[in-house]
């Protein structure tokens, strides 16, 4: 049938037989969906979008269909039966590597009792799953919002910082990355996500990392203006800005003057957390605990999507007296539960965190070779646990480097001239 000539009933049908399809693709199959993909994409979502996809262009398309048949391995696969080696990982998503079984079990489990909340009772599995948090998280960390994103644990951190300290000026990082909603934007440091949107962002003042001269400078410049910082926030292992570990000393200063000036300081873990670096969260690696921490992508063990504020008494107060004023409808879903506590679970079963910082050394010594090798080609490695970037000299570079390390085994880029590295914590081929 003419795609043209199809009802919309049999567009229904179409679709929801390739939502239910198990068994392999022909090359034909393969090839009509992949035509359908790219095209209801350009027309119905971005065409910009393909511009800057590697995985898209004229030569070749892939289309992701299935993950692989390893539970909680590092392989996916494309719709032409294709097998990748996940170095991306979702942007770090799958700690647990891809459809880890207990997770799965626990999630399938989940939905033949009950998919989504009623909003009116107390759903069992977001008490259960704040307890276990509660258990892991640092210094006094004990209470949780939960929402479906980083974002949107970022932008749960904000609110209860304004909350609790009545302030709205905030510190951030330069190359900090923090989401891309309105309050996340603002503490993001990108001028390419932030400036057509600057006048409507809140008043964040951004410094260099590891600069504490600098940091103390604004935080107390900013109280004897009469306008005191409300909070800090920071990434431990700086993500999008090009991978970079905060110093030890840099973290506990911040520390430091944030409870000289009775300000909030916040990790943003949304990235570095979950075992990634070899501990549950980056910032146990300088002994430095934050009023509030962000959390998501590999919270939700690759199979739910999951963000979590966590916060300490001190901050939750305000939010206590006032419950219904920072609320999400999907937000602790019962569904999202059961994959947050089966994958930290997994992760403190497996001992993923070990496992995190045993590969993590063997890709360092990768690096530390091709540094040796090309050292006009690669300028630095750097990173903690699995969470890696391999600086190149120029971004022409990257881009050289991207051009060639397509699929089956390819990082992401950002910066262009440092890809960076997330794999499953158990990464093998």
């Amino acid at each position: 049938m003419n795609v043209n000539e199809r009802t919309l009933d049999d567009e229904f049908r179409h679709i929801l037989s390739i939502v239910h399809r198990q068994e392999p693709l022909n090359k034909q199959q393969a090839n009509f969906i992949t035509w359908e993909v790219v095209e209801y994409w350009k027309d119905n979502i971005n065409p910009g979008f393909l511009e800057y996809r590697k995985s898209v262009s004229d030569e070749h398309t892939a289309i992701e269909w299935r993950d692989g048949t390893d539970g909680g391995g590092s392989k996916f696969y494309g719709i032409k039966g294709k097998a990748y080696i996940d170095c991306l990982g979702g942007y770090g998503i799958y700690n647990v590597g891809h459809r880890h079984p207990v997770v799965i079990s626990a999630v399938r489990a989940q939905l033949r009792k009950q998919a989504l909340h009623s909003q009116e009772l107390l759903d069992p599995l977001r008490a259960y799953c704040a307890h276990l948090l509660a258990k892991i998280a640092p210094g006094d960390l004990k209470y949780a919002f939960f929402g479906n994103s980083g974002t949107e644990a970022v932008e749960a951190c904000i609110k209860m910082t304004i909350l609790a300290t009545k302030r709205h000026h905030f510190v951030a990082l330069v190359g900090g990355f923090h989401g891309k909603s309105l309050g996340a934007l603002a503490c993001t440091s990108k001028a390419v996500f932030r400036g057509p949107f600057v006048p409507a962002l809140m008043k964040v003042t951004h410094v260099p990392r590891n600069d504490i001269a600098t940091l103390k400078s604004v935080m107390d410049g900013a109280a004897s203006s009469g306008e005191p910082i409300a909070g800090v926030i920071m990434e431990p292992v700086m993500g999008e800005g090009g991978i970079f570990v905060l110093e030890p000393e840099y973290l506990q200063a911040a520390r430091d003057l944030c409870d000289e000036h009775d300000s909030m300081l916040i990790f943003d873990e949304v990235q570095s957390g979950m075992g990634r670096t070899g501990k549950w969260f980056a910032c146990e690696w300088a002994g430095v605990s934050p009023d509030l921490m962000a959390l998501a992508k590999g919270l939700g063990g690759g199979v739910q999507p999951v963000g979590a504020c966590l916060g300490s008494e001190r901050v939750w107060g305000a939010y206590i007296d006032n419950p219904f004023i920072h609320t999400t409808t999907f937000g602790g879903n019962p569904l999202a539960m059961a994959a947050a506590i089966a994958t930290m679970f997994v992760i403190h079963s497996e001992n993923l965190c070990d496992a995190a910082t045993e590969k993590g050394e063997i890709f360092q010594e990768g690096f530390a070779a091709l540094l040796s090798k090309y050292p006009k080609v690669v300028k630095e490695a750097r990173g903690r646990g699995l969470m890696m970037g391999l600086e190149f000299h120029t971004n022409e570079i990257g881009y050289a480097y991207a051009a060639v390390h397509t699929p089956p085994s390819t990082p992401t880029y950002t910066p262009p001239f440092t890809p960076a590295y997330t794999p499953p914590l158990y990464l093998h081929t």
